[in-house]
């Protein structure tokens, strides 16, 4: 079954509903002491960053994808036992990663894989991969459908007593863009997803209703499963990150500190145009 990160659980797991969710996503976590206490793992996971960035942008990769390889590089690092500083180490680790978040997500890498397998003078063999990727699902405990922050928008969405479709919309597009920035920030593993996951919606909210901010502070701190200092502590980091990004001169970064609901509707539609005026390529 492909794995949605909207509804990561499957039937049979959800029998609790949300608090399925709740439950469960400590499982799903890094440890961030780890890298606190290991300048190598911290290493480790500074070329992994940077090569599966790289990579991201370089062959346009599914966001959702690369979010669960990361997802999938945090948690393996911080509980395997790294020993050795080793250039080769962090390039296997993204290949494997991405191998099994494109599994997850039923997305065929396998050229893109083959490619990245043989950067900066690396030939890594398909048996060598695959011994990686068995290391990875051993040390993670099979546990490969990952509660991610995308997992908790709708719900905490649903706090906030918006009836106009257009800018939940909006807002949950703005709050994903901000989950997929901030994911690189070691500070943010800190936190459970859910608390990310609430962060960014009112950091969303605040850059486009900021006049609701108030009241949507309110409400989503009414909810039960959130610990609020955490949720309070989270959300100025995130803050601080964001506006951090704004003040950078990069374009993209720019934009997205400027957005409105509208622009944020024109632009999903902009891109759905042009991916569908696009010719597959066999």
């Amino acid at each position: 079954m492909e794995l949605d990160l909207h509804n990561p659980l499957t039937i049979h797991q959800f029998d609790g509903g949300v608090l399925s969710l709740f439950a469960n996503e400590s499982e799903h976590m890094p440890s961030p002491i780890s890298f606190q206490s290991s300048e190598l793992r911290f290493a480790v996971r500074r070329r992994a960053i940077s090569l599966i960035s790289h990579a991201k942008f370089s062959y346009k990769l599914d966001p959702l994808l690369v979010y669960l390889a990361v997802n999938y590089i945090d948690r393996f690092i911080s509980k395997h036992v790294i020993l050795e500083k080793r250039p080769w180490i962090s390039h296997i680790l993204v290949v494997a990663c991405l191998s099994l978040a494109a599994k997850m997500r039923n997305s065929d890498l396998s050229v893109i894989l083959t490619d990245l397998s043989r950067e900066e003078g690396f030939d890594f063999d398909a048996r060598s991969v695959q011994r990686m990727e068995s290391i990875i699902l051993a040390t993670l405990q099979w546990r490969m459908r990952s509660i991610t922050p995308f997992s908790f928008l709708r719900y905490f969405l649903s706090f906030l007593e918006i009836e106009d479709s257009s800018l939940t919309q909006a807002l949950i597009h703005r709050a994903s863009d901000i989950i997929f920035n901030v994911q690189h920030v070691l500070k943010i593993l800190e936190y459970n997803p859910s608390t990310i996951a609430a962060s960014a919606l009112l950091c969303a909210i605040q850059d486009l209703m900021p006049q609701r901010i108030s009241f949507s502070l309110s409400a989503i701190s009414s909810c039960e499963y959130l610990n609020q200092d955490r949720l309070l502590e989270c959300l100025g980091s995130m803050q601080e990150i964001v506006a951090a990004e704004c003040a950078e001169p990069n374009p993209r970064a720019s934009e997205s500190c400027t957005l409105t609901p509208t622009s944020v509707l024109d632009r999903q539609c902009g891109d759905k145009t042009a991916a569908s005026s696009k010719s597959p390529h066999h």
